[in-house]
């Protein structure tokens, strides 16, 4: 059995990887710490774990972390920075949910986390966990990246076509929109239902965190890496407790192209990405609490513009289950263990 530990388990990304592990058939769960929680079951703080999990939440403490195989992070961007280094001292592998290790570039990631970054000798050791680019990077890795929610979304969207170099990559555009769960399990005004029901807006159009992120694995994807991906992306709050909905948009160097036998091709080995028939358009609900994305490809009334619609559950394979599959990656499991349920309709 691979001995778990989770650090900060008391978000929703805590408790979507608790959920996902105890039912997984090669884990047991070490840990689960929470200095502002410790002592307190964590059955009693998620009631949905009765009867599958009898823990009580723990401070952190190396000492503890380091008799685990792996120790996942689901803590807020600048704490698993400050921590990481001495559990890979330790031989303690590590998977990161947090964005702390996935932009390479240390000064880009300060300026747009406002923040310094506590661990730069580490950065370039991390591998992004996005199994459908990394997959062999990942099995051999000490310290995994878990990618974004949205920019997990966008990128599965968008890579068929960079890789290809079949898009012009001056002028992408990524329309996103993501349930209330995306903001975390925190105490804000603007979150509450009265202020999220019945409405939606966009945020983040001058600049979102997510920008960068997604912009390096385009351009990572890039078989000429020439010309540096320019996207624009803008996120918007649905009025929904978990998925994404994104729609990507790019010019079209080659309109001959058959874009349905592209992504089928692309993703026919791809265990949790499902690439629609022509002429679907996916749905949020029908990957809610999966690890899968859905994918649709459409040229609009055949001219040179493509468009790319993608789903996911946010907190699936936008995050928790994300980490899972890079965890049965990393352990030599198949990749779909503990990650085969079904959504939840309705």
């Amino acid at each position: 059995m691979i001995k778990v530990g989770i650090v900060g388990a008391t978000g929703y990304t805590g408790v979507e990887l608790l959920r996902l592990l105890v039912a997984h058939p090669n884990v047991e769960i070490a840990a689960v710490t929470s200095r502002s929680e410790a002592g307190k079951l964590v059955s009693d703080y998620f009631p949905n774990l009765r009867g599958h999990l009898d823990l009580a939440f723990t401070d952190p403490s190396f000492d503890q972390l380091a008799h685990c195989d792996v120790v996942f992070y689901a803590t807020p961007h600048g704490v698993a920075q400050s921590q990481v280094a001495e559990l890979i001292n330790r031989d303690v592998r590590v998977i990161d949910l947090s964005a702390d290790f996935r932009i390479r570039d240390v000064e880009l990631w300060e300026k747009w986390y406002n923040q310094p970054h506590g661990s730069p000798e580490l950065v370039g050791h991390a591998v992004y966990g996005l199994p459908e680019r990394n997959r062999d990077a990942i099995a051999n890795a000490k310290l995994v990246a878990c990618p974004g929610c949205y920019p997990t979304a966008s990128q599965l969207a968008l890579l068929p076509l960079i890789e290809n170099g079949l898009v012009d990559t001056q002028n992408l555009i990524v329309n996103a929109a993501s349930g209330v769960s995306g903001a975390g399990r925190q105490g804000k005004v603007a979150n509450l239902f009265a202020e999220v029901a019945d409405s939606f807006k966009a945020y983040g159009v001058a600049g979102h965190r997510h920008l960068p992120e997604i912009e390096q694995g385009l351009n990572d994807a890039q078989s000429d890496n020439d010309d540096a991906v320019k996207l624009t992306f803008v996120p918007h709050l649905l009025p929904m407790i978990r998925g994404i909905h994104a729609t990507a948009y790019a010019t079209l160097k080659d309109t001959s192209v058959d874009l349905q036998a592209l992504f089928e091709s692309r993703y026919e080995n791809e265990p949790f990405v499902d690439v629609l028939p022509a002429g679907s358009c996916p749905e949020t609900r029908t990957v809610k609490s999966t690890n899968i994305c859905r994918l649709s490809v459409v040229r609009p009334q055949d001219r040179d513009t493509v468009v790319v619609m993608s789903v996911i559950d946010n907190l699936t394979k936008g995050a928790s289950g994300q980490a899972v599959q890079n965890l049965n990656i990393m352990f030599g499991l198949p990749e779909t263990q503990g990650l085969e349920q079904v959504a939840l309709i309705p």
